[in-house]
């Protein structure tokens, strides 16, 4: 291992890091997933984050690792618009996912970590598998899909969306990476293809489909009753005047339902309880502090709201763990702690640096700092490019400053290359010179620098500093 992160014994002895430099924070995690008989949650201080935290994974952990990311709903507490249907779907197929996985890292913010989410019973017991030569009622298989939150549409585009033309059903499910299409041969299943959403094509040939729910909630008929009977209890509302209740009546979904989601069961769960006793979970830097600002953010918003007697709303405890309560479920559980230098007597420094310092000074010369720090530097240096494209434009202008970088395709073949040993005063021509400087793909948010062994981690926007930092916001925005 390169970065040797050390793993709590039990719940009683937790650990703290050093926080890493840079994207060696992902490093740490994927050598720790590697190390650890169970799941590894890294919990972040917000869903931005998670999201770099996620990308920076994609090059450490490689393919032996599963990534799972349980995202943040991207909607403010008791906001009246739904959350993206793809992360609805993303995270419908983790919670399906989670009980029954091992081993992997799963990246959640701080604040979805605290979400009151369906019992595990819900997201297991209504999803349903589609096989070939299956016998299918289409008129009965509609009904149970609206049931299940799909909303019927001329054409199919995005997860939860389901279409029927004749012996064809078109469906997009929940937590799929792409439709498929189901043709029936009286109410026989008789093949089933994936097909492009933009051209509707049709391509490969598969042999079943799982069937996610298409929300967090049930949408049944009885389901719907019993929402709205609770409502009524809960609430002194006239239910002619309350558009929620008036909505699903009318059998539509209304805006900002999802911060209803405990009227529509018994009970409700957090994703602790859909996550094993061997999980260890790495809570970043200044994450507990989060959940606070979080929380406290939340209650103003009730505060601002909770008058509306129209529309009522749930107390945020309700919704979301307590900050006190989060941290009750994390002490009873493996955790390692990410805290800043100087502030913890106990925390390991995991051997990370800072990466090198080789953005340009002059636009005349853009590479210059990087040619220097190459030609003296011993140990071997990745250079992380957003995509293919721009890392066949950036080794022409690297080429034509002298530094002849190998192109590599994952961060083990990067390792496994064998180093070039340099003696002091020993002549070396320029193919020799950048030997030990190689380039992939990777969205890397920031590089590190290892001691033992010497290695530099740079991200593409390093070489440029400010510029390729404005030019990387501007098209994010």
């Amino acid at each position: 291992m390169l970065i040797n992160p050390p793993l709590p014994r039990d719940a009683k002895r937790r650990t703290y890091w050093i926080s890493p430099h840079g994207s060696a924070h992902a490093l740490a995690l994927a050598e720790a997933a590697r190390a650890h008989d169970g799941i590894v949650v890294a919990v972040t201080h917000d869903t931005h984050a998670a999201h770099t935290l996620e990308a920076d994974l994609q090059l450490f952990a490689g393919n032996a690792i599963d990534i799972m990311h349980f995202p943040d709903w991207e909607t403010l507490p008791y906001d009246l618009f739904p959350p993206h249907p793809d992360i609805v779907s993303r995270r419908i197929a983790a919670l399906y996912r989670l009980p029954s996985i091992n081993r992997g890292i799963l990246v959640v913010p701080v604040a979805t970590l605290m979400q009151r989410l369906a019992p595990r019973s819900f997201i297991g017991g209504s999803s349903l598998q589609l096989a070939l030569r299956q016998t299918l009622d289409l008129q009965s298989e509609q009904r149970r899909l609206q049931a299940s939150g799909y909303r019927a549409v001329p054409q199919v585009q995005e997860p939860g969306e389901f279409a029927v033309r004749g012996a064809l059903l078109d469906i997009f499910p929940m937590g799929s990476g792409e439709p498929y299409r189901i043709e029936l041969f009286d109410r026989e299943i008789e093949s089933i293809r994936s097909f492009d959403p933009e051209n509707q094509r049709s391509l490969h040939k598969i042999e079943k489909v799982d069937l996610l729910p298409a929300r967090e909630f049930p949408l049944t008929e009885e389901s719907v009753k019993s929402f709205r009977n609770k409502l009524r209890k809960r609430f002194p509302i006239d239910p002619r005047r309350c558009p929620i209740y008036q909505d699903l009546k009318e059998g539509t979904t209304p805006a900002g339902i999802e911060y209803y989601l405990p009227l529509f069961f018994d009970h409700t769960e957090t994703l602790f309880d859909y996550l094993g006793d061997g999980t260890l979970f790495v809570t970043s830097q200044n994450a507990l502090d989060a959940a606070d600002t979080f929380w406290n953010q939340a209650q103003t918003r009730y505060d601002n709201r909770a008058h509306d007697i129209e529309r009522p709303i749930l107390p945020v405890a309700e919704l979301y763990l307590p900050p006190q309560s989060l941290r009750e479920q994390l002490n009873q559980r493996l955790r390692a702690e990410i805290v800043a230098a100087d502030t913890n007597e106990h925390a390991i420094d995991l051997g990370t640096q800072a990466a090198p310092v080789v953005a340009a000074k002059k636009r005349e010369t853009p590479f210059e700092e990087l040619k220097r720090f190459v030609d003296g530097y011993d140990g071997r240096v990745l250079i992380a490019t957003d995509s293919a494209g721009r890392r066949e434009g950036l080794i022409e202008q690297l080429n034509t400053a002298g530094v002849n970088p190998h192109v590599v395709a994952s961060w083990q073949q990067f390792l496994d290359a064998p180093p070039v040993a340099r003696h002091p005063g020993e002549s070396r021509n320029d193919e020799q010179e950048n030997t030990n400087v190689f380039i992939t793909v990777a969205q890397l948010d920031a590089g590190f620098a290892l001691a033992k062994p010497p290695i530099a981690v740079l991200a593409e926007r390093q070489l440029y500093g400010d510029r390729a930092q404005q030019s990387r916001r501007i098209s994010a925005s």
